[in-house]
């Protein structure tokens, strides 16, 4: 089933609605798994992790740049016939959003000291399930072929206690200190 079988009716219209489409098309390729590894042990693998963006607001040119140069290795790897993972993530960005999340609550009259630590990190949460629904959306509308349903956040239990794994075995070999 093509997703593009339907562009007939298109070129009867005197505008092309690229919006509407671009959406469609991108929707269908992802609820079909076309940007899923193959589960095929016999091919070879690509994975590239991305870089995070912070969760902080918005994407900028930096980040449509990577965006698109990283879309065009797990594609091209694709077209190669390598089961090709391109993993998404979001970063916390602490102090930023620390920031960002302590001058929200100020508007609102709330000093994060306050509301005590457990309600200000729930506020963090909160926010960033909004930005970083932003952020994922915007790469989606640029056509980014990560394999989504692997999304990870830095701050999810998995990910803080591997990091904490790495940093605990470097400080024992000696490779990082304090």
């Amino acid at each position: 089933d093509s997703p593009l079988k339907d562009l007939s009716k298109e070129t009867e219209s005197k505008y092309f609605d690229f919006a509407r489409l671009e959406k469609e098309i991108y929707t269908k390729w992802e609820s079909a798994g076309y940007f899923k590894p193959s589960d095929d042990k016999s091919k070879k693998s690509y994975v590239i992790p991305m870089p995070p963006p912070n969760v902080t607001g918005y994407l900028h040119m930096g980040h449509a740049m990577f965006v698109a140069l990283q879309d065009l290795m797990a594609r091209f790897q694709r077209m190669r016939g390598k089961a090709t993972l391109w993993l998404p993530g979001t970063d916390h960005a602490g102090i930023a959003t620390q920031l960002l999340v302590e001058r929200a609550l100020l508007a609102e009259g709330i000093n994060r000291r306050d509301i005590g630590r457990d309600a200000f990190l729930k506020k963090v949460w909160e926010w960033k399930e909004e930005k970083g629904g932003y952020i994922t959306g915007q790469m989606r509308r640029l056509g980014a072929s990560a394999d989504w349903s692997r999304e990870r956040f830095t701050l999810e239990d998995k990910m803080s206690d591997s990091v904490t794994e790495a940093f605990i075995k470097l400080h024992e070999r000696g490779l990082i200190y304090k």
